[in-house]
């Protein structure tokens, strides 16, 4: 025992001040070399390396193994399921509220000097015409083929230009829509030039309409006519109401979403007109339609959005802002009334976190994309451009809003990335917000992860060894003295240990295990 006293003793007068700066200098080298590793893995995939792996290859080895998941088939699948429905989600859709170019983006534009729209976000739309309103057998009518060089052309004038040129040759229905769209300079004058596409798209859909069973090019030419005629009354339907014509409005758009529901016509679906009809509905202050429509349309099977959430939540606190007061709340605890509808607003936050904050007037709104990424900036952004004033105007709403929307961040799961009542945020609407929405926007952000626990252990451990190697190298003898009372204290239970055994064990048989 006194033996292995002695060697510890005699190593550790051996190792010279040196020995400890190089020590020292090379951990704080490879922690933070770790350091670096971790917040490039961090900052490119989300997760700590050093977790992910522990969880997903030293957990099973040491035999914990997620009882929820029954064969390894089973999660497999599930994954790919869930893959594949964040990758659905993190499509773009079209803004059902978009505005019109030449009467709104481009008046913004000659006011303040910037462009409201991103060129992703254009090309998306050029897309869109093309998709709606172009077909293969545009050739067979000269002004169709006309248009169908026009919906590819980038240069704004080249496009009014192509459209002019279509009506010199007949009445064009997507001529009209073009310039009803990007020439008018005010709503009146495109409802003026939507109208005559009116006049024109009912004639083509009827023509077609008696040829579709011909031939798979006559089928091609109704869906594009149908297309093109649901279009321009949804248009019309939405110059009515920034005329103040709302109910004229309302009427047209319930019209519309009977034919969208109709399943020949799935590309109908995409312009999603019955969020164009909660908006008119709240306008009108008609509640009770209003939850007539989210019954049809807040179905389990059918695609979310802000504006079905929070129409929701605004619906259910309607019901108890006018009398709700925190402190009162805090004393005798939430009725049923009020508890529904914090939860509503808990859902409706947790599907789209950035709203609350234009809704609440912390962050300055801009003019809508024509696109937006679901549960992103950009659909908030459309939302509270156009819902606003209906929170406003329901007595209460807002003030329930603030004192309840943060507590939803509480209810969400550790990591955030798993999901509490929708599946889990998606991490690509950072990226595809930043496309659509203009860079003079301060794109808000979602979730704000934490650093992980590793990251910061290997941060605090490369600062603690980086101070110890340049004390070190600043004072080696004092330094030195410091490092040989740490390890001999380091020692002192093991040194307890060794001296209990061997006042257990007979002298002989611990001489003979000395010798071993």
């Amino acid at each position: 025992m006194f033996g292995t006293e002695s060697s510890l003793s005699m190593f550790l007068n051996t190792l010279t001040p040196k020995f400890y700066v190089a020590l020292t200098g090379t951990s704080s080298l490879i922690s933070g070399l770790i350091l670096i590793f971790e917040w490039w893995y961090f900052r490119k995939y989300g997760t700590s390396f050093i977790e992910q792996v522990s969880v997903s290859h030293l957990r099973p080895l040491l035999g914990g193994v997620d009882s929820s998941s029954p064969s390894s088939s089973n999660t497999s699948n599930g994954d790919a399921d869930s893959n594949r429905q964040s990758v659905s989600e993190c499509k773009v859709w079209r803004n059902p509220l978009n505005l019109f170019r030449g009467a709104e983006y481009n008046r913004y534009t000659w006011v303040t000097g910037r462009e409201p729209l991103t060129y992703y976000d254009m090309n998306l739309s050029a897309q869109d015409h093309q998709t709606f309103f172009t077909c293969d057998s545009d050739h067979l009518r000269p002004a169709d083929a006309i248009m169908q060089k026009a919906w590819r052309e980038r240069n704004p004038q080249a496009r009014i230009s192509a459209a002019h040129e279509a009506l010199e040759l007949e009445d064009c229905a997507t001529a009209y829509i073009l310039l009803a769209e990007e020439e008018a300079t005010t709503i009146m004058e495109a409802e003026r030039l939507f109208k005559q596409a009116l006049k024109a798209g009912e004639g083509c859909y009827r023509r077609s309409q008696q040829l579709q069973h011909h031939g798979t090019q006559y089928e091609a030419q109704h869906r594009r006519d149908t297309n093109v005629l649901v279009y321009i009354k949804r248009r019309l339907a939405m110059c009515s109401r920034k005329l103040g014509r709302t109910r004229e409005a309302v009427k047209m758009m319930r019209d519309l979403c009977v034919f969208q529901l109709m399943k020949e016509f799935p590309l109908l679906s995409m312009f999603n007109i019955h969020e164009n009809l909660l908006e008119s509905l709240l306008e009108l202050q008609n509640y009770a339609d209003v939850q007539a429509v989210l019954a049809k349309y807040d179905d389990i099977s059918l695609p979310k959005s802000a504006t079905i959430c929070y129409t929701a939540a605004l619906l259910k606190a309607r019901a108890v802002s006018d009398k709700f007061s925190p402190e009162a709340a805090s004393r005798r605890g939430l009725s049923t009334a009020e508890m529904n509808a914090v939860e509503a607003i808990h859902r409706a936050v947790e599907f789209n976190p950035h709203v609350p904050k234009y809704l609440l007037e912390m962050k300055s709104l801009i003019l809508p994309p024509e696109h937006i990424l679901k549960r992103g900036d950009s659909e908030a952004i459309a939302y509270a451009f156009f819902h606003l004033q209906h929170w406003k105007r329901v007595e209460g709403a807002l003030n329930l809003l603030h004192c309840t929307w943060e507590g939803t961040f509480r209810m969400i799961p550790y990591p955030l990335e798993k999901g509490h009542l929708f599946y889990p945020y998606p991490i690509c609407t950072e990226t595809a917000d930043r496309e659509l929405l203009p860079m003079f926007h301060e794109v808000s952000v979602y979730p704000k992860k934490e650093l992980p626990f590793f990251i910061l252990f290997t941060a605090g451990l490369c600062s603690f060894t980086a101070m110890l190697a340049l004390l070190t190298h600043q004072f080696p003898e004092l330094m030195g003295v410091f490092a040989k009372a740490f390890l001999s204290t380091l020692f002192a239970p093991l040194n307890f240990i060794m001296e209990k055994v061997e006042s257990i064990l007979p002298s002989s048989l611990w001489h003979q295990l000395t010798r071993i």
